[in-house]
């Protein structure tokens, strides 16, 4: 049984570099590589991301403004956990929201 600081070399670690090279080519190539040679392909692909993501917010106002309200929301709380931490660290009591002018 190997002992936990035991540093020899194992498995892909062990073999020659060489060795490591050749079968660390096969998976680039099995991967199908990049977009760099077939501009196609990369056009097809960029496509398929923009329709999965929903797209932009250019001609739907209404969602917009959900996202950024949603956004500034989740801000707010942050910046109450936040300052309840501070205070917290600083021996205070944690001040309520009427306390805060809320």
């Amino acid at each position: 049984m190997a002992n936990p600081g035991d540093t020899l070399k194992r498995g892909f670690a062990s073999m020659d570099p060489s060795k490591q090279r050749e079968i660390a080519s096969k998976g680039g190539q099995a991967s199908g590589g990049n977009f760099k040679n077939d501009p196609a392909r990369a056009a097809v692909a960029g496509a398929k991301g923009g329709q999965v993501s929903g797209g932009n917010f250019k001609h739907n106002p209404e969602r917009a403004a959900q996202a950024g309200s949603a956004g500034g929301q989740a801000r707010g709380q942050q910046q109450q956990q936040e300052a309840s931490v501070r205070q917290q660290q600083a021996g205070a009591q944690p001040m309520s929201r009427s306390d805060q002018g809320a």
